[in-house]
């Protein structure tokens, strides 16, 4: 796979084909180097592009060259390693692909069944097109903002980039559908996809509710319709919570019992879910009072064998030691050429006919010229050294 791509929402999508068996070949550049191998976290509070968490957490199992696209060798170097690959991956700003040679139609000319998806802000057309875009831009751009916040108070964003990984997980799906459309027809195809677009879908219950009534459903915190109580209560310690919710009336009456307020059950404010709802600043006040009492773990378990859903929200430390995680081999320590072996986040999935395993850590910057440009491409030592010394490659 020819990777273009930068940042998060780029290489979220080539981490999945990574996951699922693809040879990702990372095209980087010394002179701009991505921008996530310069952010935290550092092992050891030491900073370095090949030292960044972040950008090691999502390119596990990939390759990576160094080749300078401003110069018209790389370019073509760039086309070699297509004219090899079944799929290409970009996320620039629109046309910026392009204008560097590489767009789809030059690509199909060595690669005619090239499966290629430019992963632009907006998309490739529309008035938009040409828009510099980021994830956390996307937030209030696709809506959600507006449906997120509490009652009474203003938007807000939701603490991450949502239009990052959504569109990561949506190009990575487009991708596996136009290469099952290839095997079917022998035609590869060109994906135009739009991160805003792919950040709205989410919110479908939101704009349906605006053309099918057209009205703005208004910001209600954690609580939703269908459930009562559904939100997130302080508990003993400091800054500790846990999430409950009750999607039944049989539920809240465990909830009702674990709490040892039986009688809440039978309280004409709380009997049915309309009741609830009609009544949930007071419900609410009832369980906090309880919950506030309660150790966020402990209350967990007797909670959940109750049939109660709850959970508390966790701290980085208590997910790396999750017993239930690392029992099911979710975690991956690979040892990286710099920073040694690290807990990353692995495959989320499990196939009962194929192994998925994270075959290597996330690469150091330029760590695979010699297999690339030598085994693949079949450049010879002095060829290799001579585009280094014109800074084709690094």
């Amino acid at each position: 796979m020819a990777d273009f791509t930068w940042v998060w929402a780029g290489p979220t999508c080539t981490m999945q084909l990574a996951h699922m068996g693809a040879d990702v070949i990372r095209m980087e550049s010394m002179r701009r180097p991505c921008f996530i191998r310069t952010l935290p976290p550092w092992p050891d509070g030491r900073p370095g592009l090949n030292r960044s968490g972040y950008f090691n957490q999502y390119n596990q199992g990939k390759r990576s060259i160094l080749l300078d696209l401003s110069k018209p060798e790389a370019v073509d170097i760039a086309k070699r390693i297509a004219a090899m690959s079944d799929i290409a991956v970009e996320n620039f700003a629109g046309g910026v692909i392009d204008r560097l040679g590489l767009g789809y139609e030059e690509l199909r000319k060595v690669k005619p069944d090239i499966v290629m998806i430019s992963m632009s802000g907006y998309g490739k057309t529309g008035p938009e097109s040409g828009y510099v875009s980021y994830g956390p831009a996307q937030v209030p751009l696709s809506g959600m903002s507006t449906l997120t916040g509490y009652r009474d108070w203003p938007p807000m964003h939701v603490g991450m980039s949502y239009g990052d990984p959504t569109a990561g997980l949506h190009a990575a799906y487009a991708v596996l559908a136009s290469l099952y459309h290839r095997e079917k027809t022998g035609e590869g195809q060109y994906i135009d996809m739009s991160q805003c677009e792919s950040t709205m879908v989410l919110l479908g219950e939101g704009i349906m509710d605006y053309t099918m009534n057209g009205t703005q459903p208004p910001r209600s915190g954690n609580r939703v319709p269908k459930m009562s109580p559904h939100g997130i209560f302080r508990c003993a310690g400091e800054d500790r919570w846990i999430s409950i919710a009750c999607g039944s009336d049989v539920e809240f009456a465990a909830l009702c019992e674990a709490m040892g307020r039986r009688e809440l059950a039978d309280d004409a404010r709380f009997r049915a879910l309309a009741d609830r709802k009609g009544h949930e600043d007071e419900l609410e006040t009832e369980i906090e009072a309880w919950t506030l009492t309660q150790d966020a773990f402990e209350l967990r378990d007797r909670l959940q064998a109750k049939g109660v859903a709850a959970f508390p929200p966790m701290l980085n430390r208590e997910l790396a030691e999750d017993r239930h995680l690392n029992e099911r081999g979710f975690f991956v320590e690979k040892e990286h050429p710099e920073v040694g072996v690290r807990k990353h986040a692995g495959i989320p999935w499990r196939m009962s006919a194929t192994a998925c395993e994270v075959w290597r850590a996330a690469p150091t910057i330029g760590q695979d010229n010699e297999y690339v440009f030598g085994e693949l491409l079949g450049f010879s030592s002095d060829q290799i050294a001579d585009l280094v010394a014109r800074e084709v490659i690094h």
